[in-house]
């Protein structure tokens, strides 16, 4: 059997380096964040079957089934686990829940004295079980992606309880008390390593960190808590003889890409909204693969304008390995028809 049109992609950028001369890709392998969720009536009919957000997520037959729905329905190229980025700090022993039209909620924390690594290989069992399931559920031709949040987002809502427009309260305890801000970060990163590497034993393919708030960060604060506990992710789990490819998402960051994916050693660089991509397509090399980045309103917009901002994308990145995504997640409005033909504009080649 062919390699899946997803890993062929990675294994073939792997393959080239800043010197050598990029095979065109014409139908680039495409899936979209959150590609299970809301806009989709079949996980609106689940989500209510199960309860509250946390129950569906905890729940590995439950997980599987969201996670495989837009397979189904689409045909992506990849299928993302169906999980959250909260579930760290919960596993770490914070008290953490939804609020039906508000979002999470969390009982704050400002060092990592209440926070312990225990027990959160096993509090994290069932979601490991759902990668174990999708390993074998999936199609063949189907990429599993397995992820976690970046540090620094996942402390900004630990700090805040709760999320926020500008990370204010996170970014104010790494200025005043940046010592007990580093041990906060140091065990969301030994969390997120064994995490990780669970999700890769059990199947996943590809893993991608979301770092939803890089953009709340600048100079030497950015590389102290965007950059270096990326870097140690990845480190971590290389050390611990993992393979598979890393995507970082560092969405709307002020920083050089090319500077960040040298310093973190992501294979896959996502590119959100704002990105040049004609400056991402010159400036980052070619062994990194570029991931995004319609705009997710387009998508909701469909029309001509859908028809274009595809177009646009596919010139923009042509000659150069990437996958098709958004440049943040779908949004609850989104006709799902306008997914579909999102995947036929995309595969036309």
């Amino acid at each position: 059997m062919s390699m899946k049109p997803f890993l062929k992609t990675l294994s073939g950028a792997a393959a080239r380096d800043k010197t050598s001369k990029s095979l065109e890709t014409n139908i680039p392998p495409i899936w979209l964040m959150r590609q299970a969720g809301r806009y989709l009536p079949e996980y609106r009919a689940l989500r209510e079957q199960a309860g509250g957000f946390l129950d569906l997520c905890y729940n590995p037959a439950f997980a599987e089934e969201v996670t495989l729905q837009p397979i189904r329905r689409y045909g992506f190229d990849a299928a993302i686990l169906f999980a959250d980025i909260l579930l760290i700090p919960d596993a770490l022993g914070q008290k953490v829940w939804f609020e039906t039209g508000e979002g999470p909620r969390l009982d704050p924390v400002v060092n990592a004295h209440s926070l312990s690594l225990d027990k959160v290989t096993e509090h994290l069992e069932p979601i490991i079980e759902t990668v174990s399931r999708l390993s074998h559920s999936l199609p063949k031709e189907t990429t599993l992606i397995g992820f976690a949040g970046a540090p620094w987002t996942v402390a900004t809502y630990m700090v805040a309880g709760r999320g926020t427009p500008d990370q204010a309260p996170a970014r104010a305890l790494a200025q005043q008390d940046p010592e007990a801000f580093q041990g906060l970060m140091d065990i969301i990163v030994a969390a997120t390593i064994d995490y990780l590497a669970a999700q890769a034993e059990a199947g996943a393919e590809v893993l991608q960190l979301f770092e939803s708030w890089a953009a709340a960060l600048h100079g030497d604060d950015f590389d102290t808590w965007c950059v270096a506990p990326v870097a140690a992710i990845v480190q971590g789990l290389r050390a611990r003889g993992v393979d598979v490819p890393i995507i970082g998402f560092p969405r709307a960051a002020s920083c050089d890409m090319a500077d960040y994916v040298a310093r973190t050693g992501v294979q896959v660089l996502g590119l959100d909204t704002s990105a040049d991509r004609k400056a991402m397509v010159e400036n980052v090399p070619e062994n990194i693969v570029l991931q995004g980045n319609l705009d997710p309103l387009v998508l909701v917009e469909g029309g001509d304008a859908l028809e274009q901002a595809v177009a646009e994308i596919k010139k923009d990145f042509a000659g150069r390995d990437y996958i098709f995504n958004l440049g943040h997640g779908i949004v609850p409005q989104t006709p799902p028809e306008h997914v579909q033909k999102l995947i036929d504009l995309v595969r036309q080649g």
